[in-house]
């Protein structure tokens, strides 16, 4: 489906297949977490201009702030683009390549978990989500919304309220005291 889809996409040049096709190659390329889709959604559906930037991250907002996976974002961006139709298109692009993985791997994986090259590829792919995790996490959020110095200082403050604050004594000098162990 990866090789077909972006061209019947610019064959018919629907905007349907077209969404289809960049939500399942999104969804196809990630591996490791939902974070990992923002810079790779947002160079597709921002520059097409099929979404503006400010409203690419108000849905993110919106996605953090209720539960379950980060996938339901495109769910979003289908409604914002054209509707409840186009989200539902959208939605099951992004998860169909995970499904169709897991329906074709499933019967193997127990013998494919056990050979070196593969857990050795897995540890290499887990390496690389890290820095796509960087990469969203600096494109486009903190080039949106760390702009001044007080951005950065507010930004401080709440990493170390979230990073220390689930500590026993709960402050900020408990965690100045107590390192964090990885």
């Amino acid at each position: 489906m990866l090789g077909i889809l972006p061209i019947l996409a610019a064959a018919t040049g629907n905007q349907d297949v077209r969404l289809f096709d960049t939500f399942f190659r999104v969804g196809s390329l990630v591996f490791g977490g939902g974070h990992v889709v923002l810079p790779l959604l947002r160079a597709e559906v921002v520059p097409s201009g099929w979404i503006g930037n400010d409203a690419f991250l108000a849905g993110y907002g919106a996605a953090q702030a209720v539960p379950g996976p980060l996938f339901t974002f495109a769910a979003y961006l289908g409604a914002v683009i054209g509707g409840w139709k186009t989200a539902v298109l959208c939605l099951v692009a992004i998860f169909l390549p995970s499904f169709l993985l897991v329906i074709g791997i499933l019967p193997f994986w127990v013998n494919l978990r056990r050979r070196t090259a593969i857990q050795a590829a897995l540890r290499g792919v887990n390496a690389a989500v890290v820095g796509l995790l960087l990469a969203a996490l600096y494109d486009p959020i903190w080039t949106s919304g760390i702009l001044s110095r007080a951005d950065f200082a507010i930004a401080s403050f709440a990493f170390l309220l979230l990073f220390c604050g689930g500590r026993r004594r709960g402050s900020l000098s408990s965690c100045v005291r107590q390192p964090a162990r990885f």
